[in-house]
């Protein structure tokens, strides 16, 4: 029952007061003395809890930890067996009691480590995702600047221009400011709803707007 359990599918598995509710209560305890024995089993004192010991702790087990599940009890007797627990040549509830205590304290504290590390992560990927809009809004807000509508009366003769502008980049026949230089006019032409447009060349002063 214990092979490859770990804290995440611990505290994934159903909680006690659901398995209360759909398999019973006693079907509950009776899982609980089944992993109590395999526990007993398998620590090596000469002086072991009894039946009737067994299923006073499960019960026990069962009403005090409602709203944790028994795999969280079962991996808590597993750490204690693979961990070094002193057993002092006897094993009782008592014992069994402070082992499960213990755990829960180590569970809390992974708990609030794992909270820190989630919040950790979201103000990451929130800054990754504030600074990629940064970037990313200069560019969206100057295509937007550029878009030429459909009742523009210059509309064909911008459209030529910004393909021209485009071609001569790309070809480096006029610089990178030279073109933004280019687009600049459109976007102004664009922006004060000019009706009268004059290209001017690369080398050419843009007309005052």
């Amino acid at each position: 029952m214990s092979v490859g359990l770990t804290r995440h599918a611990a505290s994934a598995a159903p909680k006690i007061f659901r398995l209360n509710h759909t398999l019973g209560p006693g079907v509950v305890v009776k899982l609980l003395v089944v992993v109590l024995r395999a526990f007993v089993d398998s620590v090596r004192v000469p002086d072991k809890m009894g039946t009737a010991d067994i299923i006073e702790c499960a019960e026990a087990l069962a009403q005090t930890y409602t709203h944790d599940s028994i795999k969280d009890i079962i991996l808590a007797l597993k750490e204690a067996r693979l961990g070094g627990y002193k057993f002092y040549q006897a094993l009782d509830p008592a014992q069994v009691f402070e082992i499960v205590a213990a755990y829960f304290d180590r569970k809390a504290t992974w708990l609030e480590h794992q909270h820190r590390d989630q919040k950790a992560q979201g103000s990451s990927a929130e800054a990754l995702t504030v600074a990629q809009l940064g970037t990313a809004a200069p560019i969206m807000l100057a295509s937007v600047a550029l878009r030429i509508p459909e009742q523009h009366p210059a509309r064909d003769t911008l459209r030529r221009k910004l393909s021209l502008t485009s071609a001569r980049e790309k070809r480096r026949l006029i610089t990178p400011a030279q073109a933004e230089q280019q687009r600049a006019e459109v976007r102004r032409v664009l922006a004060n709803g000019r009706r009268k447009y004059r290209p001017t060349t690369p080398n050419e002063s843009p007309p005052q707007l």
